[in-house]
């Protein structure tokens, strides 16, 4: 790490600082994305994002080297909660950290968790989750290399990571990606998929980890962002979202214990009938089996009934054979 590099760490300290900050604060932009068919209504942009008019086919984008995308409404994980996101980027090729993907809670007593003097603003152990798209490789947190996703768990050190290079992509190249980031109540599971632009959803995941949302943070307000932080010295990456997608999904518990008992009826409503069916016809079998060996049996002694046996008496006249030696 030489005087002109700075590390992801460095990156992510002050992307979290950045998130926590920029909660306290009104958007840096008036500009709205309400319009934007691309992005839901309810995303604000902070720091240096900016919305970025294209042209007619390509439509508006959002562009920013240290800025944040930030879903205004929170979520919580106190219940069966589960949550889709998507969203396509591309990433500058030029020395940066990347892009990342992030959940963060909003603690009631805010002010005590912001210290000016205290790594760029918070502390670093936040009960935070993201998922990096990272461009820089980092020895310190045990950086697999310079092009890779990573799940983080309230720690620098990815708790799973994928090379990106093993699906035959490169995050900076410039060209537009697609990330697909998924939380499964039932299963307590954080998956990620990257594809091209242009391409649907591969069938296998890049990187996953099995977690409980419900206990790190419990009935906190959870807010999701897609943040930006270029800190490597004159670097000039630039960070590109041309579109992003949230959806979540309460699974009404009762619901759920209704839908489970109607299948465990469903099941054990076969299976007896499966059971009588089974009976009628092993009945059915014997008695049948039964009837048809004592027909037989009739039949056979009807059969012994038109046999008889009589005795013939043979005559022999002696005469005649006395003649015949003469």
């Amino acid at each position: 790490m030489g005087k002109f590099s700075f590390s992801f760490s460095f990156f992510f300290i002050i992307t979290i600082s950045f998130f926590f900050l920029l909660l306290l604060v009104q958007p840096s932009s008036t500009q709205s994305l309400s319009r934007n068919p691309n992005f839901d209504p309810d995303i604000h942009l902070f720091g240096d994002a900016n919305v970025v008019v294209g042209e007619e086919q390509t439509g508006s984008h959002v562009e920013l080297t240290s800025g944040l995308l930030l879903r205004n409404n929170p979520i919580k994980f106190a219940g069966p909660t589960s949550f889709s996101t998507n969203f396509s980027f591309s990433i500058s090729p030029d020395a940066g950290d990347g892009v990342v993907f992030v959940l963060l809670p909003r603690e009631r007593d805010f002010s005590s968790k912001f210290h000016g003097n205290d790594s760029f603003g918070v502390f670093v152990d936040e009960n935070y989750v993201a998922v990096e798209f990272d461009t820089s490789k980092d020895d310190n947190v045990n950086d697999l290399n310079a092009n890779h996703v990573g799940i983080d768990v309230g720690s620098l050190v990815s708790v799973a990571v994928a090379n990106v290079s093993s699906i035959n992509l490169v995050l900076n190249s410039g060209e537009k990606l697609n990330a697909w980031v998924h939380y499964e109540y039932g299963s307590k599971s954080l998956q990620v998929w990257l594809s091209k632009e242009g391409e649907t959803r591969p069938k296998n995941v890049i990187v996953s980890h099995k977690i409980d949302l419900f206990k790190i943070w419990g009935d906190q307000n959870v807010f999701l962002g897609i943040s930006s932080s270029s800190n490597h010295a004159n670097s000039k990456q630039v960070v590109s979202v041309y579109s992003w997608k949230f959806s979540l999904k309460n699974v009404d518990e009762k619901n759920s214990f209704c839908t489970l008992r109607l299948l465990a009826g469903v099941i054990f409503g076969t299976g007896c009938v499966s059971m009588v069916t089974y009976v009628v016809l092993f009945m059915w079998v014997i008695f049948f089996q039964r009837h048809g060996e004592e027909s037989l049996s009739k039949t056979h002694d009807h059969q012994l009934g038109e046999f008889r046996y009589e005795r013939i008496d043979v005559a022999v006249e002696k005469n005649n054979s006395k003649d015949d030696e003469k």
